[in-house]
């Protein structure tokens, strides 16, 4: 398979999953560039995150996750000042293989996209659990109860909701970034649901007594 040559866009704390939209305001001349640069050609890029202690180099190359959010700018505007507001669309997960040298002031790489693995039974019960716990957890925050309405609604792909409820709502993003990294739709559930059962226990201060063994 040909690598995907993508320049990426290293962030602290942020995790950026296929089916999900990101704006971001571009401010850094390097990143200027590199939309300035993209956005003739295909509009794409990969959004990684930094590893831990980066702030070290942040200025040069910190290190960077394996495995990066690639996307597509469907939107973008050009501010007087030069700097960009830009939306992001998430259409795959890549794994980094390289940096590519380059004479760009930001970084470029060869990366291979991963494919998820679909379920091989019904999970469906797993998705009806993050419909519950999601519900759970507005209320518990006095959030509206629709306000994920369109991350759960029925004829998505079980990877697409696990994707769009875990940036949504999970706050921790190392977890994130494991979630971005499990490739196994039905694990990647199976962690989600984890992962909100312990924040509807940590929230309400009670275990859930519908919880099941896990």
């Amino acid at each position: 398979m040909t690598p995907l040559i993508l320049p990426i866009f290293p962030l602290p704390d942020l995790t950026f999953f296929p089916h999900t939209l990101l704006p971001l305001h571009i401010f850094e001349a390097r990143y200027r560039a590199m939309v300035t640069d993209v956005l003739p050609r295909d509009k794409r890029l990969a959004l990684v995150g930094l590893k831990p202690g980066y702030e070290q180099s942040y200025a040069g190359k910190p290190p960077v996750y394996p495995v990066a959010g690639v996307g597509e700018i469907v939107k973008w505007e050009r501010l007087a000042n030069g700097r960009y507001n830009i939306l992001l669309r998430g259409d795959a997960r890549a794994r980094i293989e390289r940096e590519v040298p380059t004479d760009t002031l930001y970084r470029v790489v060869a990366a291979r996209r991963l494919d998820e693995t679909p379920p091989t039974r019904d999970v469906g019960p797993l998705i009806e659990r993050v419909r519950t716990q999601c519900r759970r957890l507005l209320a518990a925050l006095g959030r509206p109860s629709e306000l994920l309405d369109e991350a759960l609604k029925e004829g998505q792909a079980p990877g697409a909701i696990a994707d769009q409820i875990a940036s949504a709502v999970l706050p921790d993003p190392v977890l994130r970034q494991q979630l971005l990294e499990t490739l196994d739709v039905e694990t990647r559930l199976q962690r989600l649901v984890g992962a909100l059962d312990d924040l509807v226990r940590q929230i309400t201060g009670r275990r859930d007594p519908d919880e099941r063994a896990r």
